[in-house]
């Protein structure tokens, strides 16, 4: 599809926001079901594939990797393999929405994931927001532990198969969204799939984004403690132990291959 760049033992697609729409676009007006599945790894995915093979597994799987992170970016560059941009899910969903009307009519969309309601109120606002060019066609909030059983992960991927979706948009959190679609791709009959987190809870104005100033710092992170300091303290204090020495580790690795 593009130009690959190998880093922390991903392999990212090497283009922008725009590019990276108008390829989805390219899926969706090809009118294919194949379902191509796009991750959008940002540093704490970096720190979780390293030890998780299934994890590793879903992103060698993937359609589409865009790097959702600064700190990623800016790796890249460190190495002389440098990504064009960020693409963050939460800006790329949108984007995508905002040219729908390219396809030449309205497209798709099934919103998976997030909490009770949220997806329902995410509905509401992109109609809304974009009218005609996008309708919803279902949402659900599946039960907690639903991913561990293969009956009920069945019935759930013929319920998203029978709206026929052009996009499938996963807010489970990864990696679980991101295993979830690596296993199931085949039956959603989906255009395409976005494994992009919180962004169903943005599109209904649970969470808010950082100011558009952090974002440019480099300062999402500190925003997202700030909002729910209980579950992402600790994650990202971890993520910035690991993540340098994963920096370090492939600075060498890159070494030892010259």
């Amino acid at each position: 599809m593009n130009n690959r760049v190998q880093l922390f033992d991903i392999r990212f697609d090497a283009i922008d926001m725009n590019q990276a729409v108008s390829t989805l676009l390219g899926w969706i007006r090809s009118g294919g079901r194949q379902c191509h599945y796009v991750v959008t790894p940002n540093v704490d995915h970096v720190v979780k594939l390293e030890l998780d093979a299934r994890f590793r597994k879903s992103y060698q799987d993937a359609s589409m990797v865009v790097a959702d992170g600064k700190p990623v970016v800016m790796a890249s560059r460190l190495f002389g393999k440098p990504l064009p941009a960020v693409v963050p899910g939460s800006d790329l969903v949108p984007g995508l929405f905002d040219r729908a009307w390219e396809t030449g009519r309205p497209v798709t969309v099934f919103l998976f994931g997030a909490g009770p309601g949220v997806a329902d109120r995410a509905a509401q606002k992109i109609a809304e927001r974009w009218g005609d060019d996008v309708k919803v066609v279902g949402t659900h909030c599946p039960e907690v532990g639903f991913d561990t059983d293969p009956v009920e992960s069945m019935r759930l991927a013929r319920m998203i198969a029978a709206t026929n979706p052009d996009i499938l948009i996963l807010g489970l959190g990864a990696p679980k969204q991101e295993l979830w679609i690596n296993q199931y791709r085949e039956y959603v009959n989906a255009g395409v799939a976005l494994c992009v987190g919180a962004t169903i809870d943005f599109l209904a104005g649970e969470r808010k984004r950082a100011p558009g100033v952090l974002r440019r710092l480099a300062l999402e992170w500190a925003y997202r403690i700030y909002q729910e300091p209980k579950r992402l303290a600790g994650r990202y204090a971890h993520d910035a132990v690991v993540f340098p020495r994963l920096v370090v580790k492939e600075y060498l690795s890159m070494k030892a291959r010259h």
